[in-house]
């Protein structure tokens, strides 16, 4: 059993909130966790039970009357519900009332006509992080604003990086010995995905085409969005191309991350860039395997700055530091892979390199954007494939990428 970051949050918000949901994509360990949270007079309702999903969409008001200090799992599937938990919240608004669950993001659902707005709080489950896999408490994320990074003599390198990066997150891939059989789960994952989980949230006309589509997504994660071709591989317009991308987000399969722009770099690019949520699902959806990759290292890259970013989302929900993640590049091709902002305007900055090797030039973004931004500028790391921290100049560093997790 894992221990995971996000249930002492979880729990801090029964204390003193009406309304809690985890939100995270499906088979992340949201059901394992809120029934170890089970505590007495606290029923466990799953959505997935069709007898019950017919009964909550039937009359919503009348399911949500009987119940108190109840746990409903996969609320996505009857999103109806949630007006009916705000009329009872509104007359009754004890902390802890009601714990839900969604593999989709429910608050952006055209169905819900009202957020919950201050009544609730939504918290993000993502697959496990390698901390959580092996146990640690992270501590990178406020190194890094720090300026705090450390060696780490037992950092897992070369082909035991590609290893750790093709596993990704979710407890029934990773328990898993063999990759064929992995990446047997990721594809039937995938297919599940996209068969079942869209159409709890939308309307799909060309379900049949999804997949290739996905792997099209896939193929440019760690790029910029591009709708219109994105559209075109399933002769589908550019508007209908960005609401399939919108609709895969919903379910947490990947995440745009929205550019970063100051008024002291100019020539901005102000596109957003493409990442799949778990590196292990990316592999499986690129056809990428150990040997695959380690025929051709290239391939690697964009694998594992997708699983960097993955990552540095997971710590953000285990640390107390309030940060939005971006990405920067501008026209002069000058790019920075992850930007972190503090809530007070602070940055932090990371590239991620696929090389045991790192030079002076690695970090000519990463210098531009520390000279734009003078103290505002707290940090740069160029994570890669070693051991050892090694200075590059002011406030900037080679750092391991066990980092992360060490």
């Amino acid at each position: 059993m894992f221990k995971r970051f996000i249930k002492h949050r979880a729990e801090e918000a029964l204390s003193d909130t009406p309304v809690v949901l985890i939100v995270g994509p499906r088979r992340a360990g949201k059901t394992t966790l809120v029934k170890e949270m089970k505590e007495a007079g606290r029923d466990y309702i799953t959505l997935d039970d069709q007898t019950v999903l017919e009964a909550a969409r039937s009359d919503p008001a009348g399911f949500i009357r009987g119940l108190d200090r109840a746990i409903i799992d996969e609320i996505q599937r009857a999103p109806e519900l949630l007006l009916a938990i705000k009329k009872t919240v509104d007359e009754d608004y004890r902390p802890g009332r009601f714990l839900l669950t969604g593999s989709a993001n429910v608050l952006t659902l055209p169905r819900v006509a009202d957020s919950l707005a201050g009544r609730m709080e939504t918290l993000q489950m993502l697959p496990l992080s390698r901390a959580e896999i092996e146990d640690r408490t992270p501590s990178f994320l406020e190194r890094l604003f720090n300026g705090n990074l450390q060696s780490q003599p037992k950092a897992l390198v070369g082909d035991d990086l590609v290893q750790l990066v093709l596993l990704g997150g979710f407890p029934e891939a990773i328990t898993r010995e063999r990759e064929r059989r992995r990446q047997d789960w990721a594809r039937s994952y995938l297919t599940s995905v996209l068969t079942r989980d869209l159409r709890d949230i939308a309307e799909v006309e060309k379900l049949t085409e999804l997949p290739k589509f996905v792997r099209l997504l896939a193929e440019h994660s760690g790029q910029l969005v591009n709708y219109s071709q994105f559209g075109a591989s399933i002769n589908v317009s550019h508007k209908t191309g960005q609401r399939y991308v919108g609709l895969l987000e919903q379910v947490f399969l990947i995440a745009t991350v929205q550019p970063w722009f100051t008024n002291g770099l100019k020539r901005m690019v102000k596109t957003p860039k493409l990442h799949f949520l778990d590196s292990g699902l990316l592999a499986a959806a690129r056809g990428l395997t150990f040997d695959r990759l380690k025929a051709d290292r290239e391939k690697f890259g964009a694998l594992l700055e997708s699983f960097v970013f993955s990552e540095v989302l997971k710590l953000m929900t285990a640390s107390d530091l309030h940060l939005t993640a971006y990405h920067f590049r501008d026209r002069d091709m000058r790019e920075v892979d992850i930007v972190l902002e503090r809530d007070d305007g602070i940055i932090a900055a990371i590239e991620v390199k696929a090389s045991a090797t790192v030079k002076a030039g690695d970090f000519g973004s990463l210098r531009a954007m520390a000279e734009a931004r003078g103290d505002r500028f707290a940090f740069g790391v160029v994570l890669y494939d070693g051991a050892d921290v090694v200075p590059f100049g002011d406030r900037l560093a080679a750092v391991p990428l066990s980092s992360l997790w060490g």
